[in-house]
């Protein structure tokens, strides 16, 4: 009887220590998570005017540094878009520009002023679906995006017209400006919670956003 007692609270005491470790690990990641949105460099990474996508509760923060008429960008996007689904309210995607191709701060500015319409990530599909026929690296045609651009529903001539604001030239050098900070030279580049994923692909940028979790 006396062992059975001592087995019932050496039980009891173990799952004690467990729920103790637990909240332990559990305020710790919190503590991590809390760190990074309060760091003076957070809106190097997380500038409020960036387009986002995901919930607004969400507590990974996915940074991208991308250019329109890179290739890698628009092979690497349905990936991005299946661990947006795959961790559904816990990962919000954040867009930063770094444009190293020709045509790249032309198409950013369309991207932008395709914002104004409500109509930012359909315009960004659009602009990958069809990224071989005017982004070329061979023969690029930048033209050729006008006749795209009607399958993302927005106003053509509307875009034409604010593509021309000049605060999208600040921010474009503000981009480029952050991306250098931070050690950006090609793209995609990705954080996660401001860790750069050091080794690209599918797996690591999931095991990345895993170990965040």
């Amino acid at each position: 009887m006396k062992n059975k007692l001592l087995l019932i609270l050496g039980a009891v005491l173990v799952m004690g220590i467990s729920f103790a470790l637990a909240i332990k690990f559990y305020q710790s990641d919190k503590a991590k998570q809390l760190e990074f949105i309060a760091k003076d460099d957070f809106k190097k990474f997380v500038p409020d005017d960036a387009p986002r996508l995901g919930s607004s509760e969400a507590k990974i923060y996915l940074v991208e540094f991308l250019d329109p008429e890179c290739e890698s960008c628009r092979e690497f996007y349905p990936y991005v878009k299946s661990l947006l689904q795959e961790f559904e309210g816990k990962v919000q995607l954040i867009v930063r520009y770094a444009p190293f191709h020709g045509n790249s701060r032309m198409v950013i500015k369309i991207l932008e002023a395709s914002r104004k319409q409500g109509k930012y990530w359909e315009t960004l599909e659009t602009l990958f679906r069809y990224q071989p026929q005017w982004g070329s690296h061979h023969e690029p045609r930048p033209e050729l995006i006008w006749n795209y651009l009607p399958e993302a529903g927005v106003d053509v001539e509307k875009i034409k017209n604010d593509m021309n604001d000049p605060n999208l030239e600040i921010l474009i050098s503000r981009e480029m400006a952050d991306g250098a900070e931070l050690g950006v030279r090609g793209t995609p580049t990705f954080f996660v919670n401001g860790k750069e994923l050091k080794t690209f692909g599918y797996g690591p940028l999931r095991e990345l956003i895993l170990s965040e979790l």
